[in-house]
């Protein structure tokens, strides 16, 4: 159920007001598109995690310790990798940086439409 027009200038105020009080705060929770979790990570971090138990288990049985040891390498970069969010990987994202990049885009339309409403009003 969509939010009505006095919640939503509620919840502008309070993201506002957030904003304002604690600026780093509200950066951390705030969803940011970009650091947003990749398919492509996670399913890549999965197959090399995988791929790296199954060396684990190849060096356990073959009472290699060097391959063991590289098994378990490769499933911890797997899991590292499958838990890694888009910054460092981000492909030029375009925009100025701060206000626009800080918001979801949820939160982009919304204040999209608000300033609509404020110019319709003027």
């Amino acid at each position: 159920m969509p939010l009505s027009e006095h919640e939503q200038k509620l919840l502008e105020q309070l993201e506002k007001q957030l904003h304002e009080d604690d600026p780093k705060f509200a950066n951390t929770m705030g969803s940011d598109p970009i650091r947003s979790w990749s398919t492509r990570h996670v399913i890549i971090g999965v197959l090399g995690a995988i791929a790296g138990i199954l060396l684990l288990l190849v060096g356990v049985s073959l009472q290699q310790i060097f391959v063991g040891v590289l098994g378990f390498i490769v499933m911890g970069a797997g899991v590292y990798f499958a838990t890694l969010r888009g910054t460092a990987f981000a492909k030029g994202r375009k925009g100025k940086p701060g206000k626009a990049k800080s918001k979801s885009s949820f939160m982009s339309s919304l204040e999209e439409r608000w300033d609509e409403r404020r110019r319709d009003d003027s």
